[in-house]
């Protein structure tokens, strides 16, 4: 009775910890044969995938999960557990690849004339965009993926990545947003192809389903993502970010001892800002008139500091300075 009455009372906390779960395959394991074989399919859905599901909600641990998105982890994964960096990137990576693999056409309204132009401006033609992205895949030694992705200029690029990384992340230095993304692990084709990648690429193509990558396209050059990511890959921004919102955090805790021992360091941050370059997609009148306001008062603040000045005023201070930093995308 007691062992029952101790399964009760946790249920709903293992369910509520189920936060992230392993989406729903649109076609059967067979559906792609005879480029990707059913066994292959079933084990890497449902083994591979729903293990990385299931260590991802394990691995959150205490974290709000219903307050974070994926997205969300994926652009600030310097600073989560490697555990979380893998699980993560494994849910993400490969929810995109079932969905590019789809042979169901399900956006039979979507045009691809778009995504079909940007080709042609960024990386010459179809073929070319073919060869480049296996020469990515082939080139990766080990296990990972090879990307197309649009950057913070728009423009269509292709990188790879080591292991379950991809270009959302904040540690990879080729950032955007991925619309493609091509599986190089070896469980993605070892029974069918062996140690021969090069024979699994050649066939990926033909598994493809453009209409898919092209709504991928059409939503990745109209998302803010793009303004946050360059942003982010802003080092002297990113550099007075970080700082300022430790400092702010701590504060917003009743807890000025941070502000106290780092306004100096905060003050010459926002100048290291104020002399950087001002990176293309941000207006640069603006943006600089907005570094100078930034600058002024981080100095202010500094000096309110120094003379002891009283805490609201200090949080007030702080409040304008975050409202200025906001105006920045």
């Amino acid at each position: 009775m007691k062992l029952l009455f101790i399964i009760i009372f946790l249920l709903p906390l293992y369910f509520k910890a189920q936060y992230f779960e392993l989406p729903k395959l649109n076609y059967s394991y067979q559906a792609l044969e005879p480029y990707i074989d059913a066994q292959t399919m079933e084990i890497h859905y449902s083994k591979h995938h729903a293990a990385y599901v299931n260590n991802l909600n394990q691995s959150l641990g205490k974290i709000d999960q219903g307050k974070i998105s994926l997205i969300d982890i994926l652009l600030k994964i310097s600073t989560k557990s490697i555990a979380v960096r893998n699980n993560a990137g494994g849910h993400y990576n490969h929810s995109m690849f079932w969905e590019i693999l789809n042979p169901v056409i399900k956006y039979k309204n979507i045009r691809i004339e778009e995504l079909e132009r940007a080709i042609k401006e960024d990386l010459g033609n179809i073929d070319s965009l073919k060869s480049k992205m296996n020469r990515a895949a082939s080139t990766r030694f080990g296990s990972g993926w090879a990307w197309l992705y649009v950057d913070t200029d728009k423009k269509l690029k292709i990188c790879s990545t080591p292991n379950q990384d991809n270009p959302f992340m904040d540690i990879n230095p080729d950032r955007g947003i991925p619309i493609l993304g091509i599986d190089v692990w070896e469980h993605a084709y070892y029974l069918k192809y062996q140690n021969k990648r090069s024979d699994y690429l050649n066939s990926i193509w033909k598994l493809i389903n453009w209409e898919v990558v092209s709504e991928n396209y059409i939503k990745a050059i109209k998302s803010p993502l793009l303004a946050y990511i360059e942003k982010d890959s802003w080092k002297p921004y990113k550099e007075f970010s970080i700082l300022f919102d430790q400092i702010n955090e701590e504060v917003q805790k009743n807890d000025f001892s941070l502000l106290k021992n780092k306004s100096s360091e905060l003050a010459m941050n926002a100048l290291n800002l104020k002399q950087s370059v001002i990176p293309k997609p941000f207006p640069l009148d603006e943006t600089k008139k907005l570094l100078d306001e930034i600058l002024k008062h981080c100095n202010e603040l500094h000096k309110m500091v120094n003379k002891n000045t009283k805490s609201d005023l200090l949080n007030d201070k702080l409040k304008l300075i975050q409202s200025l930093k906001d105006k920045i995308y």
